[in-house]
């Protein structure tokens, strides 16, 4: 009976572990979240099998209140801002040349939009993006239909045919 309780013990502990390692520490779902998923439900199990009905709502309680108290002491404590990314990105990205292309610019595609590509407009290379959503080849005219935040939407450039 005692070695019972020791492996239900153990196999509990180990659970409780590798799910808060699994919380904590690694990003995702991975081996130690499903080891300690199953470590955890088969200490609880063994319990039941070998301790009775009791035992195994003793085990299970007892592990749930393990795992909220050690989550919560963990989410509180110090130990966790060690490892913890606190930086703040207070930069942005410099869009200033955008400010140089008005609608209505004509330019070329440097690379085939499809809908997505580079162009070069005013003799400034920006990323551009199809209006109507149209594959454009790479060399083709193009018009500036709209000035984004980060990008242009821009279309075919209308071949006068009028003489």
């Amino acid at each position: 009976m005692p070695f019972d309780i020791i492996i239900a013990a153990v196999l509990i502990l180990l659970g409780i572990f590798f799910l808060l390692v699994e919380i904590f520490l690694l990003p995702g779902i991975s081996i130690a979240g499903i080891g300690g998923t199953l470590l955890l439900l088969g200490g609880i199990v063994y319990s039941y099998i070998y301790l009775g009905t009791t035992g195994g709502n003793i085990a299970l309680a007892l592990s749930v209140i393990m795992l909220a108290g050690t989550f919560a002491w963990l989410v509180k404590s110090k130990s966790i801002d060690k490892i913890a990314l606190t930086t703040d990105i207070d930069q942005s990205v410099d869009n200033s040349h955008l400010k140089k292309i008005q609608v209505g610019d004509t330019g070329t595609a440097v690379s085939r939009l499809n809908p997505i590509g580079n162009v070069l407009v005013n003799e400034i290379l920006v990323e551009g993006k199809t209006a109507d959503g149209e594959f454009i080849d790479e060399d083709t005219e193009i018009e500036v239909v709209k000035v984004e935040t980060y990008n242009i939407l821009v279309k075919k450039k209308e071949i006068d045919n009028t003489i």
